[in-house]
């Protein structure tokens, strides 16, 4: 609270806006404790001004659990993320009507982009505390445990990289791939998206198989590259029950490699294929074959592979599979 009171205080000039401030804060900090301890929650000001100090208390307290030398335990931040969405609702109980009338006004991209934004902080935190339970930290853990901390990483993961696609789309795409290719081992690649979606595979019987070329260490762009091929492979997992998916790499000439993600599911609708690259499409029925609800995932794919000078391909059959398919031109780097 005291973090939030002194960045309020500087921004306030006038001593009545910032006894508003206090006030607010005051209230805030009595409805947080009640909600954490289950209890009825006081009458909040439903104002602007409200909902902004309940934000920055938000934001406060995950950047002291940030600084602090040893993780919090995560039941107890669980606890308090649930209480300050408590208190939202209750500062802000009108808030899905809200949100419809601002995302179809001049400023609903940027409301878009907002929220895109503000998931990544807490997404960013799952991760971090997946990840810091995953590696023992926080004390031993056993085989089931690690599973499950496995999936809760993956879909964290998946979370982060789609609020990541929609601020990328509301910029047109221009910053989605660094300017300067560097020096990068394809089968590091594809190894790590292997073991970010190995839970997800394993959890449906599935298994990954990985394919990567002979001459391994090229100069590309490798973060656009591992980028694609997660969400291609993610994907794939999606759409398919049995079998395995398959992500290979061929040398196709001494520079140049295929990339391709293949999968043993119930392949794309001919229908499906008119829009399947592009975002913000609708489904006209529930279950209908869909990369995204949104159709991000897709549209990202295809501008990444595009900045990276290729096309993304696609052959499917009903029943068979899908493939999605591209070519790289990659020169060959010396292993430092």
């Amino acid at each position: 609270m005291a973090r939030v009171d002194s960045g309020w205080h500087q921004l306030a000039g006038d001593a009545p806006l910032q006894e508003e401030v206090r006030t607010n804060l005051t209230l805030l900090h009595e409805a947080l404790q009640q909600a954490v301890a289950g209890g009825d929650l006081p009458t909040l000001p439903r104002s602007v001004l409200t909902r902004r100090l309940l934000e920055l208390i938000r934001r406060s307290l995950l950047d002291r659990f940030r600084e602090l030398p040893a993780p919090p335990e995560p039941a107890q931040l669980l606890r308090l993320l649930v209480a300050i969405e408590r208190v939202h609702q209750e500062v802000e109980p009108d808030w899905a009507q809200h949100f419809a009338d601002r995302l179809s006004g001049p400023d609903g991209m940027e409301l878009v982009v907002e929220v895109a934004h503000d998931l990544r902080s807490p997404l960013t935190s799952i991760l971090f505390l997946a990840e810091t339970l995953q590696r023992g930290r926080s004390g031993t853990i056993n085989q089931v445990q690690e599973r499950q901390l496995g999936l809760i990483y993956s879909a964290a993961f998946g979370l982060s990289a789609l609020a990541s696609d929609v601020i990328e789309l509301a910029r047109g795409g221009d910053r989605l791939v660094d300017l300067d290719p560097i020096p990068f081992s394809i089968r590091d690649i594809v190894e790590s998206v292997r073991d970010i979606v190995q839970p997800i595979a394993e959890e449906k019987g599935l298994a990954v198989r990985l394919a990567s070329p002979e001459s391994d260490f090229r100069v590309g762009h490798p973060v656009a590259l591992s980028r694609v091929l997660l969400n291609l492979t993610t994907n794939a997992l999606k759409f398919t029950d049995e079998g395995y998916v398959e992500v290979a790499c061929r040398e196709i000439s001494a520079t140049t490699v295929e990339f391709s993600v293949r999968d043993t599911g119930r392949g794309i609708p001919p229908q499906a294929m008119l829009t399947l690259f592009e975002p913000f499409r609708r489904r006209h029925k529930e279950g209908e074959y869909a990369f995204s609800g949104a159709g991000l995932g897709l549209s990202i794919c295809r501008k990444l592979v595009e900045a990276m000078h290729s096309t993304l391909l696609v052959e499917t059959a009903p029943e068979t599979g899908t493939r999605f398919y591209f070519e790289l031109d990659l020169p060959l780097a010396t292993q430092l």
